[in-house]
């Protein structure tokens, strides 16, 4: 079976095809080019003639019957033979009038053709001359005129007047119908009246494939109701209703009828029979016809409604007797069936006007709660942001924020929500109130795993950012006409598509839908993200222009903290001598007190040249470009040896490498200058005399991304990525998770500038500060066991670090 008609018909319909007794394949019904079927209906007769010069290209067999004239006898000869050049001339005047004359094809949307009478020279019932009287329908069919001869019906001519007073009263008692069904209920009275058939039924389609509603009801006494019962889709397949769309009215006389068929049965420029979408006296389906025997249907008529170019529903017409309608009763049931389409979109278009003022009133209320001008507001209880839409619940995703509002956002949609916003247009409302059908989950599948029914999303951008509402599932219970698991059942006329009827009603709920979104809905969900996108726009300036204005801060306390360590050590380094040479030239007549204070003022000077020096230091970090290369870490812990290995040493402390470090990608003289500084912290902070062996490890450990903890890293993080962190790890003194951030700031230390030798408390803010320039991330952990846990020392301090690694090095 094609895909596209797998597609449109429902694994239920699939199902019950297989399981029928005898062989039938619904699919051929769907298949079927009911428009290339190759015949007409034999009560009138067809020739489609080329445009330019009048030949014949193509006649039905039965021309001998109604006009009089084999069919070989008109193929190839000039069609001005048989109706003269006078009424070709009105025919092609009468086609150009309803068809864009530069047609080359048959045109999409509805279909147009004109009626006009002619008159055909023959003999009469005596043997002697007369003249025959035809109503002839024409269209356009690219470069043919198609001629239907229907022979005029007997009683005289129509006469317009008398037959006007019953359209003008149906006409006006739909403008007084105040909404759908009561406008299809006076349509339905009003037609029935017109044509005399025994039934004559409204009938809605939900969606454009979907199932349809008899929604209305005129019927003679004794039929059986179908008021309110559903049809199953495929009792009308998809290329029916698309020449529904096309063609306003189409007319079954006799479902008995003997088909004429066309000669040639296939043209020659196509290798397909006439394209006969356009035809009045198009030939029916043979499952069609079975279908209207299975249901006791003699004649049919259907007049479509059309909204906005798409099939809306039809005006059903059934007869118990065959029943041929004049061109003129055609027309005036074409003419209702325009003039009800478009009463019932003035209709809708009331409702839907009402609806979108009481939607955007709502949506202004929305809008002045936005106090503070943040989007965030719309998610907080009493904005009346669910409310809105009518919905369950509201979801805002911003970046890495999630902010819900109304029932909790079900954890399956959440997974949804960006990858459906990924295929819809930024800014453009996507909605379905059959979400499960949409993803291919049965209904029961979707309750399983906990997603909605219903969803309407608004992309703001295409980094995920989105506003979403959700509905849950609204089981709709419904009458069918037929078993709707089992479309095809034996009938009368044979195994078709047999509707059983209220004697046989069956009722089942559809589930897996939410109530739908509506159009004034949908609307305001249009204009509030255009505020929203403001509100979010102006965000986003505010914030670039205060983060302009710091980094030009921060570039400024740079220069200052440069330009003042750099001018302020010239005189500090003054002062130093000047106190150095007082000790020096007058030591020997300063009495203690004074040359210890000039001891004191040197020692103070130097102390605040070294902090001078630090601060130069660290506010070349700001201004210093970096250099990255992709190198290797054990290289660089090599060269940072060289200066802290003495320290290591002097304190006791052993280095741990429990394994090769990678390579990442780093500028070498900033990386060495973090790893001599966290080593020489380490050996400062080493573990009192006697608390056992001092030890200090360096190695590389893959963490969550972005920025989670290590033992959250089993099996990766949330997020699914990973990078490489480097970890210096000792077994000091460790330091209090109170104090851990205050050791990251300039000037900062736990000790005595006296104790634990010494320092200015500038290294781990440069650490920190390194590490940052890199796009990394710094943080601490103490107490930490060392990882041989038997080797003694104190709580230990770990200083974790990240850093980009090259692409190579990536797992």
């Amino acid at each position: 079976m094609p895909d596209d008609v797998q597609g449109w018909l429902t694994p239920r319909a699939v199902a019950a095809e297989a399981g029928v007794s005898q062989e039938f394949d619904l699919s051929q019904c769907v298949r079927e080019p009911i428009h290339l079927l190759g015949g007409v209906q034999s009560y009138g007769a067809l020739i489609a003639a080329r445009w330019d010069d009048a030949v014949v290209d193509t006649v039905s067999r039965n021309a001998a019957e109604v006009l009089g004239r084999e069919a070989g006898e008109l193929l190839g000869r000039p069609v001005t033979e048989l109706i003269g050049d006078e009424q070709w001339a009105l025919a092609r005047e009468s086609a150009e009038a309803v068809t864009d004359s530069g047609a080359t094809a048959p045109q999409e949307g509805p279909a147009s053709s004109g009626v006009l009478p002619l008159t055909l020279d023959g003999e009469d019932d005596e043997g002697g001359g007369g003249a025959r009287l035809f109503d002839v329908t024409v269209h356009r069919n690219g470069e043919l005129l198609v001629l239907e001869f229907e022979p005029r019906a007997e009683g005289g001519p129509f006469v317009f007047q008398n037959f006007y007073p019953r359209v003008r009263r149906a006409l006006q008692k739909l403008q007084g119908a105040t909404d759908v069904t009561e406008c299809c209920a006076a349509a339905v009275r009003e037609i029935r009246t017109l044509t005399g058939y025994d039934r004559v039924v409204a009938y809605r389609f939900d969606g454009r494939d979907g199932p349809g509603q008899v929604i209305a009801e005129d019927r003679s006494e004794g039929r059986e109701p179908w008021l309110d019962l559903w049809f199953p889709a495929s009792d009308i397949p998809p290329q029916a209703r698309r020449l529904y769309a096309r063609n306003w009215i189409r007319v079954i006389g006799d479902v008995d009828d003997r088909t004429a068929g066309l000669v040639p049965e296939l043209r020659a420029d196509t290798g397909q029979p006439l394209d006969l979408s356009a035809s009045v006296l198009r030939t029916v389906s043979g499952y069609h016809l079975e279908y209207l025997r299975n249901i006791g249907v003699a004649s049919s008529m259907s007049v479509s409604l059309l909204h906005e170019g798409e099939l809306w529903g039809l005006i059903a017409c059934h007869g118990d007797e065959p029943r041929l309608l004049s061109p003129e009763v055609r027309a005036a049931c074409e003419f209702f069936g325009i003039a009800l389409s478009l009463q019932l979109a003035a209709v809708a278009g009331r409702e839907e006007a009402d609806e979108l003022a009481r939607t955007r009133r709502a949506l202004a209320a929305v809008l002045a709660r936005l106090t503070s001008g943040a989007p965030d507001d719309l998610m907080r209880p009493g904005s009346g942001l669910v409310e809105l839409l009518d919905a369950d619940g509201a979801v805002l995703l911003r970046g890495t924020e999630t902010l819900t509002a109304g029932a909790p956002l079900p954890d399956a949609l959440s997974g949804l929500l960006a990858r459906l916003a990924q295929d819809g247009s930024v800014g453009e409302v996507w909605s379905s109130d059959r979400l499960p059908e949409v993803l291919g989950l049965e209904p029961e599948e979707a309750e399983a795993e906990g997603i909605p029914a219903g969803l309407l999303l608004l992309p703001f951008n295409r980094d995920g950012d989105l506003l979403a509402w959700w509905r849950r599932e609204q089981p709709a219970p419904r009458e069918w006409a037929a078993d709707p698991s089992r479309p095809v059942r034996t009938g009368p006329g044979g195994e078709r598509l047999t509707p059983r009827g209220s004697a046989a009603v069956y009722r089942a709920t559809v589930r897996g839908r939410s109530a739908p979104w509506s159009a004034a809905q949908r609307v305001a969900a249009g204009e509030l993200w255009r505020e929203v996108s403001g509100l979010l726009t102006r965000q986003v300036v505010a914030l670039e222009a205060r983060n302009t204005e710091l980094a030009r801060t921060n570039e400024d306390l740079d220069s200052f903290a440069h330009a003042a360590a750099h001018d302020l050590k010239e005189p500090l380094r003054g002062i130093s001598n000047a106190a150095a040479f007082i000790v020096e030239d007058a030591g020997t007549v300063l009495d203690t007190t004074s040359l210890r204070r000039l001891t004191t003022v040197r020692r103070l000077a130097e102390r605040m040249d070294g902090l001078l020096d630090s601060l130069l230091h660290f506010s070349r970090l700001g201004q210093v470009g970096l250099e990255r290369e992709a190198l290797s870490v054990d290289e660089v812990l090599d060269d940072a040896l060289v200066v802290a290995g003495g320290r290591l040493a002097e304190q006791g402390v052993t280095l741990v490498r429990p394994a090769a470090l990678p390579r990442l990608r780093a500028d070498r003289e900033r990386l060495r200058e973090v790893l001599e500084n966290l080593l020489v912290n380490a050996a400062k902070y080493a573990a009192d005399e006697g608390a056992g062996e001092r030890r200090v490890w360096v190695e590389a450990v893959r963490v969550a991304a972005p920025g989670r903890a290590p033992e959250e890293d089993e099996g990766g993080g949330a997020d699914g990525g990973t990078v490489t962190a480097l970890v210096v790890r000792d077994n000091g003194i460790g330091i209090p998770a109170a104090q851990q951030a205050d050791v990251l700031q300039l000037f900062r230390r736990l000790h005595r500038r006296d104790e634990r030798g010494g320092g200015s408390g500038v290294g781990l803010a440069v650490v920190k500060r390194i590490v940052e320039r890199h796009g990394g991330r710094l943080w601490l952990e103490s107490p930490a066991a060392a990882p041989d846990a038997d080797c003694g020392g104190g709580p230990g301090t770990a200083v974790w670090f990240t850093l980009e690694e090259p692409p190579e090095a990536r797992p």
